[in-house]
């Protein structure tokens, strides 16, 4: 039961690094998801490098729900993923409300990520 609830946990935070994957597409998608222009080559390159980056996290996430084995480093990176995120979130006052939704749903993915953490511990000390 526990291991079941687990990996819908991992799922729904696999799905949030997900959704940025669509960025890989170019600069409109991008200005969808985060309400900027990347018109800039440079940036654009970034931010779809980065687009790559949390689609692998998200696949992590998502793979180790079906295999326990790899719960341990998606927890570890889906963690640093959000906490990263939150604190610079935090420290960096003015974003705009495409970033505020961001922000939202990695507040989202870190109660899945805490909760899935805790019940993993409680499965390993029991084994």
């Amino acid at each position: 039961m526990l291991g079941k609830l687990i990996s819908a946990l991992l799922i729904i935070a696999g799905i949030i690094h997900l959704l940025p994957l669509s960025g890989v597409l170019g600069a409109q998608q991008l200005a969808t998801l985060y309400g900027l222009s990347f018109q800039e080559p440079n940036l654009l390159l970034l931010m779809r490098s980065r687009a790559v980056l949390f689609g692998l996290l998200g696949a992590l996430l998502v793979c180790a729900a079906f295999r326990p084995a790899l719960q341990p480093l998606a927890l570890i990176g889906g963690l640093v993923s959000v906490l990263s995120f939150l604190y610079l979130a935090w420290s960096t006052p003015g974003y705009n409300d495409a970033l505020r939704r961001v922000v939202i749903a990695d507040w989202v993915a870190l109660a899945c990520l805490a909760l899935a953490l805790i019940l993993y511990g409680i499965v390993r000390t029991k084994t």
